[in-house]
C-alpha cells in the first residue's frame, strides 16, 4: 500500500517529553520499554501497557501528533504508564531470536513487574492496557497471576474474521489493509514516525497464531477481573458483530465487570490514529471506576504491586 507524502513527514523525536527509557530484569532476560510518571503526585495506580504483533512499546507513545501519547496523558491524570517491549522486542531480541510462546512471555512478564513493583511506587496496583497480540498475553497473564487490578484491551477478540491462508500474511510482514484501515483515521506524519516502531514477528510467536480460538476458551474461564473491550469501526482481523460478541462474552462469565465497546473512526491500530485520544481518556476512566469499585470492596489480598499492607 502507498503512503502519501503528507504520511511521510518525519518525526521530531522518538518519545515524548516526560517519557524515558526503562530496563527491566525479567528473571534472567532484560526487557526495554517506556516509562512515564505524575511529576506533583505519587501514582493512583500503575497503566502497564504491552503492544501488539510486529510493533514496539512506542506504538503508545505516538509521535506524529501530541494528542497520541497514552504516556503523556496517563501521568496527566496521575498514572504511572509503563510501556514494555514483550520477549522478543526490542532489546531482548538479540536474547531471543525465536521469541517465547504466550506462556513464556506470561512468565517474563510477572517477572518484570514484579522487579518493576520493587523498585517504583505503583499506586494502589497493576493495570494492564494491551493491544491484539499483546490482548493474548495480558489475558494469558491474568489467567496465571493473581493480583492484577483490570485490563483494557483493543484489536483483540476471540474468533478470526480470516481464514488460515490469509493469517499467514501476518506471519511474513504487517498486512497493511488490516492493520491500518483507511488511511485518512491517521494524523499526518503517522508512517514515518511509526517506521522506528515496526519490527519482525518472532517465529514462535507467530507459530501459536492459528492456536488463539483455542486457547482463548481455556483462558477465559480463568479471568476474574474487570475487563473491557474495544474494537474499531474498521477492524478487520476480528469478528464483532453483535451475535459474535455475545458468545465472547458469554465465555467470560467469572469476569465481575465487562465492557465491550466500539471506538468509531478508528482502525486496528486505534492507539495511532486520529481516535487515540478518545480511546485512552475511556480506557483511563474505565481504570478510575475499577479504582473506585475496588476502594468501596472491603480488603482482602494485596493487589500485585500495591502497597504493603
Amino acid at each position: 500500500m502507498s503512503v502519501s507524502p503528507t504520511g511521510r513527514r518525519a518525526p521530531s523525536q522518538t518519545h515524548s517529553a516526560g517519557v524515558r527509557p526503562i530496563l527491566l530484569d525479567a528473571a534472567g532476560l532484560t526487557l526495554s520499554g517506556l516509562l512515564a510518571q505524575p511529576t506533583d503526585q505519587p501514582p493512583k495506580a500503575t497503566v502497564v501497557a504491552v503492544h501488539g504483533g510486529g510493533m514496539r512499546a512506542g506504538y503508545f507513545d505516538g509521535q506524529a501528533h501530541p494528542d497520541l501519547s497514552l504516556l503523556t496523558l496517563g501521568a496527566r491524570l496521575g498514572f504511572t504508564v509503563l510501556a514494555l517491549d514483550r520477549p522478543g522486542y526490542g532489546h531482548s531480541a538479540t536474547q531471543l531470536p525465536d521469541g517465547l510462546t504466550l506462556a513464556e512471555q506470561a512468565e517474563a512478564l510477572t517477572a518484570a513487574l514484579d522487579t518493576f513493583a520493587a523498585q517504583h511506587p505503583t499506586g494502589r496496583g497493576l493495570m494492564l492496557l494491551a493491544h491484539s497480540y499483546g490482548g493474548k498475553l495480558a489475558l494469558t497473564t491474568i489467567a496465571r497471576t493473581p493480583g492484577l487490578l483490570a485490563l483494557d484491551a483493543s484489536g483483540i477478540g476471540h474468533r478470526y474474521a480470516v481464514g488460515p491462508g490469509e493469517r499467514n500474511r501476518l506471519r511474513r510482514r504487517l498486512d497493511w489493509e488490516r492493520n491500518w484501515g483507511p488511511l485518512g483515521l491517521y494524523p499526518p506524519g503517522t508512517f514515518r514516525a511509526a517506521e522506528h516502531l515496526v519490527a519482525p514477528v518472532p517465529p514462535r510467536e507467530a507459530a501459536e497464531v492459528d492456536l488463539w480460538p483455542g486457547m482463548f476458551d481455556d483462558l477465559a474461564p480463568h479471568i476474574d477481573i474487570p475487563l473491557r473491550l474495544t474494537f474499531a469501526a474498521h477492524e478487520a482481523w476480528w469478528r464483532h458483530e453483535e451475535p459474535d460478541l455475545a458468545d465472547l462474552a458469554a465465555r467470560l462469565a467469572k469476569t465481575p465487570l465487562l465492557q465491550i465497546e466500539r471506538q468509531p473512526a478508528a482502525g486496528h491500530n486505534i492507539s495511532l490514529g486520529r481516535a487515540a485520544r478518545a480511546y485512552h481518556l475511556r480506557a483511563l476512566a474505565f481504570f478510575e471506576q475499577c479504582l473506585q469499585a475496588d476502594q468501596d470492596t472491603p480488603a482482602g489480598t494485596r493487589p500485585r504491586g500495591g502497597p504493603a499492607a
